[in-house]
């Protein structure tokens, strides 16, 4: 629906990151769903991606729509801090091929969203971040650890947000919050820098709806040489 309503002009990349920001700015306070959130870096993309839509050169159908990065996840001129007070602040020089590939679609990219501790515990907290709460109640937990993730689509804030999966830290979330957590096949979606847990963690999408998810990780999936288990075959068609 929104990029129906980008592709129509009905409105800008820019004003749905100015709304985006507005509903962020009064739930955020309660919710507690970013490590780290990136103004320059996504008032950037939108500009971009609305000069596009102006030419009518949108790059994909998730081109000036905002979403967000699970601080396991490497974002170039981040900081990775794992949800840990033991980790460097030190930007990232390099994107994970997820965050590329979202990138190069056009996404607006608002920055880090909460996990818990090196996304090992399947509740929303982190040393680092403290606790982030499920906009259904919060005095309950949204699951972990792709927390901030969930509870950003939950609240409606973003209509998908990029999370991992190791043991169910996507599954999770997504049970707990009301929306949809696909863990995909193992080489789905390449992982680089290599996970503490290579054979198990997965990158994959949290959404609202199946058909966005699957619309996602056609985005996100496909072979990378940097990961040796990436999947190298066509990627089929997941709606």
């Amino acid at each position: 629906e929104l990029s129906s309503g980008l592709d129509a002009k009905s409105f800008s990349p820019i004003e749905l990151l100015d709304d985006t920001l507005a509903q962020l700015s009064r739930l955020e306070p309660v919710l507690n769903t970013f490590a780290l959130l990136d103004l320059e870096g996504a008032q950037r993309d939108a500009k971009a991606a609305t000069e596009r839509q102006l030419t009518g050169t949108r790059l994909s159908l998730l081109d000036g729509i905002p979403t967000s990065i699970k601080d396991l996840i490497a974002q170039k001129g981040l900081p990775q801090r794992f949800g840990s007070r033991t980790t460097s602040d030190a930007p990232i020089p390099t994107d994970a091929p997820s965050v590329a590939r979202l990138r190069a679609a056009g996404a607006v990219l608002l920055g880090k969203s909460t996990t818990s501790e090196f996304g090992c515990k399947g509740v929303g907290d982190s040393p680092l971040t403290g606790i982030t709460r499920n906009p259904w109640n919060t005095a309950l937990t949204p699951g972990g650890s792709s927390c901030g993730a969930a509870a950003l689509v939950a609240a409606g804030i973003v209509p998908y947000a990029i999370g991992t999966d190791g043991g169910g830290s996507l599954r999770i979330p997504a049970a707990l919050t009301g929306i949809f957590g696909l863990k995909a096949n193992f080489g789905r979606v390449p992982v680089h820098p290599v996970s503490a847990t290579p054979t198990l963690a997965h990158v994959g999408p949290l959404s609202r709806t199946v058909a966005d998810a699957a619309l996602v990780l056609g985005t996100l999936a496909g072979y990378d040489a940097r990961d040796p288990f990436s999947i190298a075959e066509p990627v089929p068609s997941f709606s």
